[in-house]
């Protein structure tokens, strides 16, 4: 692989000099050029077409998510780090949204910037490692949302007859293991084949399993 052409972006010029003179020191960057605001990085993009864009995520008028997700939906073969000092989730999802490789604070020292532009120039993303916690958490914040809300409309009792009917379990081992008559337990599952939409035991039980309901009764 060729050198990577490069574009710093930040409204500071002396980060764009500091952030220039760290990169000019490894002979596989090369800096092509320089903006200090969104309009002008996506003038710098058009022209110079680079391969990875250095962009500050807090800029006046049109902000670096703005300049990522135009850069993205232009400019596809040009790979964007956002580099921040503020380790805010809502900027970090909204930069991965707006299709960010890589997102990194400025508090990183120079060799890990240096690893994070090769990185993404492989075609790599690579998240600043104090943020791949807050990702992770989120992920599995949104999971646990939607394995609710797959189940929203069934009350404790009928989730726990709905997970013994995936299981395979009959009416009556049902009952045996929720100490109910065979009656009531026939009622749970017609309700639940009513309240899912669903025709049969078979369609309940792939339900479940397609949405995890064991996963979600044990958290």
């Amino acid at each position: 692989m060729g050198r990577q052409r490069i574009v710093i972006v930040d409204d500071h010029e002396v980060v764009r000099l500091g952030l220039r003179s760290l990169l000019e020191r490894h002979s596989e960057f090369e800096i092509v050029g320089e903006a200090g605001n969104g309009r002008e990085a996506l003038e710098k993009v058009a022209t110079l077409q680079p391969d990875v864009v250095v962009l500050d995520i807090r800029m006046p008028g049109m902000s670096g998510v703005e300049v990522c997700q135009q850069i993205n939906e232009r400019f596809p073969k040009t790979k964007v780090i956002m580099l921040t000092s503020y380790a805010e989730d809502e900027m970090l999802f909204a930069a991965i949204r707006a299709g960010a490789a890589g997102y990194v604070l400025k508090q990183i020292g120079g060799d890990d910037l240096v690893r994070a532009i090769e990185a993404v120039g492989r075609g790599d993303a690579l998240l600043d490692p104090t943020l791949t916690q807050r990702v992770f958490d989120q992920v599995r914040k949104a999971q646990r949302d939607e394995e609710a809300s797959a189940f929203a409309e069934l009350t404790n009792q009928e989730m726990q007859v709905l997970q013994l009917v995936s299981e395979g379990r009959t009416n009556r081992e049902i009952a045996e293991a929720l100490y109910l008559g065979e009656g009531t337990v026939r009622n749970y599952v017609s309700n639940i084949l009513g309240k899912l939409g669903v025709a049969n035991r078979a369609e309940a039980a792939a339900y479940a399993v397609q949405h995890n309901l064991k996963d979600y009764l044990s958290s």
